[in-house]
């Protein structure tokens, strides 16, 4: 019986050995589960943190890349901004400059205006300043010069009956070339016959002769022509007429005889008083 007993015990002991065998077989296998699938869920744990960082990473690029995008859409309106202004100030520039190109252009033709202005009275002054024959002659032979740009010319008056016109001055023109033109004859005479002056046209003009004057202008006095002027020769630098050469030759051809038969009358008297005798009584 003893020994049933001890042998019962010892299969109950066994028994009881083999569960507890089983049982921490069975919680060592579940914990070693439980480890690797902890292990597991740290493994995903950091994938996922890693793969957040990156998400992260890659969220604060294109936050970055969106601001970056619209600073460059701010620069780029800035900059089409800027070339437009360029553009209206450049218009604007061209328009300023076209205006200061009429203004240059206009201020130069009142500056070559008034410097004519100036020529014409000038020569009307000079004309009219001396009562002496020979200082008026002079001065018609300045003038062509200096404002004329006349090298070479000759100064004609008429004979008292009109048939001949004499040279009484002449610059550029060798004396023994000349001598008195009948009237009605060649260009000279044609001119002093007719009052109506004859002026070459051309760019260059060219020299010209006694036969063949560049200009030939009367000396009018009262409608009546009293002598003429012929310009043969313009300086060097001179090659055509310009337009205040025509308010010359006007100028000329209607004070110069003026001027010279005035200095001629004063000469008979001894004095301006004495010159002036019965103008009242006329005047009246």
């Amino acid at each position: 019986m003893d020994d049933d007993q001890g042998t019962t015990k010892d299969a109950a002991s066994d028994t009881s050995s083999s569960l507890m065998a089983e049982r921490e077989a069975f919680v060592r296998k579940y914990l070693r589960k439980g480890v690797e699938l902890t292990e597991q869920l740290l493994q995903e744990n950091e994938s996922l943190r890693t793969e957040l960082e990156e998400l992260r990473s890659h969220n604060a690029n294109l936050t970055a890349q969106v601001k970056s995008d619209d600073a460059i859409r701010d620069l780029l309106r800035t900059v089409e901004r800027l070339e437009q202004e360029k553009r209206a100030l450049l218009d604007k520039s061209a328009q300023l400059e076209q205006a200061s190109r009429r203004y240059e252009g206009r201020y130069t033709a009142i500056e070559q205006e008034l410097n004519d202005l100036a020529n014409l009275y000038v020569a009307s002054f000079q004309l009219h300043s001396t009562l002496n024959p020979v200082h008026v002659v002079q001065h018609i032979k300045e003038l062509l010069a200096q404002l004329v740009g006349a090298e070479g010319f000759v100064v004609y008056l008429l004979s008292a009956d009109g048939t001949q016109a004499h040279p009484v001055g002449f610059e550029g023109v060798a004396e023994s070339s000349l001598g008195p033109v009948a009237v009605g004859q060649g260009a000279i005479g044609k001119v002093c016959a007719t009052g109506v002056s004859s002026v070459k046209q051309g760019d260059p003009l060219g020299k010209g002769s006694l036969e063949e004057p560049l200009a030939v202008l009367p000396m009018m006095v009262d409608n009546q022509t009293v002598g003429a002027i012929a310009i043969l020769a313009l300086l060097e630098q001179k090659h055509a007429w310009v337009q205040v050469d025509q308010e010359l030759f006007h100028l000329l051809g209607s004070h110069a005889g003026a001027a010279l038969l005035s200095a001629h009358l004063y000469q008979k008297h001894p004095d301006a008083l004495t010159a002036m005798g019965g103008l009242i009584e006329n005047l009246r």
